[in-house]
């Protein structure tokens, strides 16, 4: 019998980069739970370290709590926290750390330092392509954002799932089939047509893309999201610290 999760959004993925300061990197973290194991389907950049901890503990989950960590990339908005779950199994693309160990320090969101404690830790499992991963989740190779970016697909209570990763960033990259930010964009684009056409051909699965809300195909076949989106920014323009500006970022 096929193992089972339950699936819940710790912090949401959000379609956007800044005007004048490069990408936000803020992508969504999901928290699994089944058959006596606790993962995580990416883990986030340092600023979303507060949200992330307060989310878990709203599900009851400790830190040492969690068994396994899904990186679907090296990029350091989805890989550098993996560190924090000294008790979990983290598992990435053997491609991205290879290439993330080669390359010298650019300005690129490879976080070097990370990558190499990646490389260097005995709990670091290394995934060559497509093949399960544990029981009910399989990889699936979907190179071009880096060139190890993984889809895995997720057997869970209500369906299937595909965490796309950066592979499909958004909706918009979904319905375009056109990317931004990538190192291969030739590549980019077939695995965006794979992602696409994986989802297509499993009727009621969810859709995770890595910066945006989950989406399930609605009757036209066309993707609709699932659940609310809550972004926005506080600023402080004044000379009060109790006075900010709201900055709403939901459409």
């Amino acid at each position: 019998m096929t193992e089972r999760y339950t699936v819940d959004a710790l912090v949401e993925g959000f379609p956007g980069k800044a005007s004048a300061h490069g990408g936000l990197g803020w992508s969504g973290i999901t928290l699994l739970r089944g058959g006596g194991r606790v993962l995580l389907v990416d883990t986030g950049g340092f600023g979303v370290r507060a949200p992330l901890a307060q989310a878990l503990a709203a599900h009851d989950v400790a830190a040492d709590d969690v068994t396994d960590v899904l990186l679907t990339h090296v990029h350091y908005d989805h890989a550098v926290n993996a560190l924090l779950f000294a008790n979990a199994t983290l598992w990435i693309s053997a491609a991205d750390l290879e290439w993330a160990r080669g390359k010298a320090p650019a300005f690129d969101p490879v976080p070097e330092l990370y990558a190499a404690a990646l490389d260097d830790d005995a709990r670091t499992r290394r995934l060559d392509g497509d093949g399960g991963v544990l029981p009910g989740i399989d990889a699936i190779a979907a190179p071009g954002h880096t060139p190890g970016c993984l889809v895995y697909r997720v057997a869970a209570e209500e369906g299937v799932v595909l965490f796309a990763g950066d592979a499909v960033k958004n909706r918009a990259e979904l319905l375009s089939g056109e990317v931004d930010m990538t190192v291969d964009r030739a590549a980019s684009e077939a695995s965006v047509r794979l992602v696409r056409d994986l989802w297509e051909a499993t009727p009621g699965a969810l859709l995770v893309p890595g910066h945006d809300l989950p989406m399930r195909a609605g009757p036209d076949g066309r993707p609709e999201y699932v659940g609310r989106r809550r972004s926005g920014i506080d600023a402080w323009f004044g000379e009060d610290l109790g006075a900010t500006t709201r900055f709403d970022l939901r459409p």
